[in-house]
């Protein structure tokens, strides 16, 4: 790729000066190439392509996520990020060794893992990690799903969203930059956590948010005694 290995790209930024390398997002102008979209330009097979980031997690070193495990090949688990990327997690990413003929016993077809991700080469090769004591698999609590696009108004100005939430909620809450979040706690705050998180979701564009938020939960939590 001319231009960047990969980068957050908007309608008309210049890609390359090689019209043959126009992929999927772009498009030819004078010879070169331009971005149509607001998203993720990377390179992939000499071709140049933007992924749109509207609604889409991109995978970036150092995120922690929620990952769902899809298949098990060789040495690596196929991790499902709630992205248009697969996650690879090797054998030799966990937090103590284990043999080949031990994977499905620690990490089944359908497990839920808070994993973080250590790298992304430029043809979108997602590599994870759990070697990490404060990652690892979800056993209990649940899972729901916000658009990507969402998470930092649910986490709030320094955290200030979130850690309301987890305060007022009495629940434990990981918000993956993947925008899935996991809630462990008793089944009646797990499920006012969950409707509270679907609200944020929806109204995250408007303004005194967290003042209704807290309304919200006054209200809920009357109800409830």
């Amino acid at each position: 790729m001319d231009r960047m290995d990969r980068n957050v790209v908007v309608p008309g930024d210049l890609l390359s000066d090689d019209p043959k390398t126009a992929g999927e997002g772009t498009y030819v102008k004078d010879g070169k190439v331009f971005s149509l979209l607001y998203g993720m330009a990377s390179s992939y097979k000499d071709k140049v392509r933007v992924i749109p980031l509207a609604g889409k997690y991109v995978p970036l070193p150092g995120d922690t996520v929620v990952g769902v495990v899809q298949d098990i090949v060789f040495s690596n688990w196929i991790i499902n990020i709630n992205s248009p990327y697969e996650g690879l997690l090797h054998i030799s990413e966990l937090p103590r060794k284990i043999e080949m003929n031990e994977m499905s016993k620690y990490l089944r077809i359908g497990s839920t893992a808070m994993i973080r991700v250590k790298d992304v080469d430029s043809t979108m090769k997602v590599e994870l990690t759990m070697n990490d004591r404060r990652l690892g698999i979800l056993t209990r609590g649940r899972v729901a799903e916000i658009s990507p696009t969402r998470v930092p108004r649910l986490i709030g100005k320094g955290g200030s969203m979130i850690n309301m939430l987890k305060k007022e909620l009495n629940c434990n809450i990981f918000v993956g930059q993947n925008g899935r979040i996991w809630v462990d706690g008793q089944d009646d705050d797990m499920d006012l956590a969950l409707r509270t998180i679907l609200i944020i979701e929806k109204e995250a564009h408007t303004t005194g948010l967290t003042d209704r938020i807290m309304d919200f939960l006054r209200v809920e939590k009357e109800a409830r005694s």
